[in-house]
């Protein structure tokens, strides 16, 4: 599984980076947690608001912080 964080690095970009490791951690999931800084690759996404978490390529929510319970439901999704 490939967790992807879309953000410039903003306090909510590390902050939802932080929470989907702990939620796949704690899920024993096998992943790999990649940070995607580059505008013109987090637009290619379709975000136009950050931070946004994609799994395996696939946006999943933009613009706000999840709780670990809902990026959890979102990973296993």
């Amino acid at each position: 599984m490939k967790i992807q964080i879309l953000g410039t690095g903003c306090a909510k970009c590390t902050k939802l980076a932080e929470l989907a490791k702990q939620a796949a951690d704690e899920l024993n999931l096998s992943y790999e947690l990649v940070k995607v800084t580059n505008l013109n690759e987090i637009m290619g996404f379709g975000v136009m608001v950050t931070p946004a978490l994609a799994v395996d390529g696939t946006v999943k929510v933009s613009g706000k912080v999840p709780s670990l319970d809902e990026i959890k439901k979102l990973l296993q999704s």
